[in-house]
Formats: C-alpha cells, structure tokens, sequence
C-alpha cells in the first residue's frame, strides 16, 4: 500500500505558510486513502504557484499551458477512462485564462476531478488581481481598486452543469482530504474550490479572515438540491463560505454517452493495420 512519502517529490518552495502546503498535503492523503499508487493516477497542473506541485507531486503528471489544464485532463480521460485524472489549478489559470474550457468541461460532465487554489490572487507573478477578487480589491495591477465584479466559482459550475461542486478550506486539512475523496470518487465533472491564504501578497483575504467566516455544512444538507446549492454559492456575497459538498447529483459522463470507448478505453483498442503502415510512411 502506498504512503504519503510516495507521493512526495522534490522539496516544494512555496512561501512559508502558504495554502498550497495543506492542499498538496491533502492530495497526497486522499490518494494514499483511496489506495492509490503514482502508478495509477494522472496529475494536470496549470500555470501558477500551484503548477508548480508538478514538481512535488510524485504521480504520472503534465504540466500544461496557461488555462489548458482542463482540456489536457480531458484529452487523457478520453483517451483511458478507466484512470483517475486529476487538474491542480489555480483561479486565475481557471476561471481567468481557461474560464471558456472550465465552462465547457462542466456542461460535458467529463470525468475529471478539478482543484482550485482559490487565492484570489496571481501569486507567482507577485500578486495581480485573480478573477475571484471582490471588487475594489487593491493590487499593484488594481491600485485604485478592482471595477469588476468577482467570478462566483460555485454558481459559474452548478449553472454550467458540474454534477458535483464542492469547497475546501486549506487551514482544515482533515476536512478537505474528506472533500477530496468524495471528488475523485464522484463520476462526473468535479470541482473542489480551495480557500487558500496567499500570505505574502494577499493581506486581506488571510487564515484568521476565513476561519472567522467559514463554516461546514450540516451532516442532513440536501446535496441535490440546486436551488439551494445556488443560495450556499452566492452566500461569499456576504462573506460566508460554506465547507463541504454543495451539490451532487448522477448523470451519464461525457466517455459514457460515446459508444466508441464507452466500455473499453481507447488505448485497449486494437489499431488497424492501415493506421500503423500511414505511420510507418510518414514517419
């Protein structure tokens, strides 16, 4: 059985204290208690100091383009549905530069599991205002503050159609690695949105601003209901944020719904011979 040192690679350099210790933390302990090996998991990392796990998570991974995570998890889901496929991303990755692929990933219910360092930040560019930021936010991109309103990550997903939506907090690592495993374990489109404290260029935003504003949903919550999953989604309108599985419901994957690989995964297919002899004469 796999450990969490398995999982481990190089040495991470993130800021001390950052939020992206307890969330790749929790990474590794979900798979290690979900019986994963490295072996038999594929990572997606974007842009940002959270694709930077790439180099600390011991998985098969693929570090991708900015905001081309979720098409690239795709792409390998298609291509061996039977693998747990995984997209560390963070928000401006996610819903900035790749906000059109993680509209569509949604609505096509493609059976990946998508983490968010939600730090309302560009943290490795020293800190630009991300799309979550609240309006009026001042950074050295926003010095007279931000004049747009902030992307709701919860509402953008259920009204995209993810069957499973879900936040985390990354100073309650326990409760997280709960939230994760019910992610990678959800068949459909997952979105786990991390609260994450950037500590050196997010002074707002903090561990003691979250832990005085988050809280956990009730064992008895309705997860399927989506009227009220969209109420929980539109509380950070308040500064409330709600921990936990916010909605999730059961509907046909999108590998599910093709006939082609719905039962055996592309890369089980045998080639035909006319393919193999195209490639020898072009290569």
């Amino acid at each position: 059985m796999a450990s969490i040192q398995d999982f481990s690679g190089y040495q991470p350099t993130w800021c001390p204290g950052c939020g992206n210790w307890g969330i790749g933390m929790a990474i590794k302990k979900a798979l290690v208690e979900l019986n994963y090996s490295p072996d038999q998991v594929v990572v997606v990392f974007g842009i940002g100091c959270s694709g930077n796990m790439n180099d600390f998570l011991n998985a098969y991974g693929l570090h991708s383009l900015h905001g081309r995570a979720l098409p690239n998890a795709i792409g390998i889901k298609l291509a061996n549905h039977k693998l747990p496929v995984l997209a560390v991303v963070g928000d401006g990755d996610c819903y900035g530069e790749g906000g059109n692929h993680f509209i569509h990933a949604c609505r096509g219910n493609h059976d990946i599991t998508v983490i968010v360092h939600d730090n309302r930040v560009y943290g490795l560019t020293t800190g630009q205002s991300a799309p979550t930021a609240p309006k009026g936010y001042r950074s050295k991109s926003t010095p007279l503050g931000l004049i747009e309103a902030p992307v709701n990550p919860l509402a953008l997903a259920l009204t995209s159609g993810a069957t499973f939506v879900a936040q985390g907090f990354a100073g309650d690592l326990n409760h997280l690695v709960l939230i994760l495993k019910e992610a990678i374990t959800h068949k459909g489109f997952s979105l786990v949105n991390v609260l994450q404290p950037c500590v050196t260029f997010n002074k707002v935003n903090t561990y003691q601003y979250y832990l005085q504003r988050v809280y956990k949903l009730e064992k008895d919550y309705q997860k399927d209901n989506f009227k009220l999953a969209l109420e929980k989604a539109f509380e950070v309108n308040e500064e409330k944020f709600p921990l936990g599985v916010i909605y999730q419901v059961k509907r046909p994957c999108y590998h599910e719904s093709l006939p082609q690989i719905s039962s055996l995964p592309l890369v089980e297919k045998k080639r035909f011979l006319e393919y193999d002899s195209l490639i020898k004469e072009f290569i």
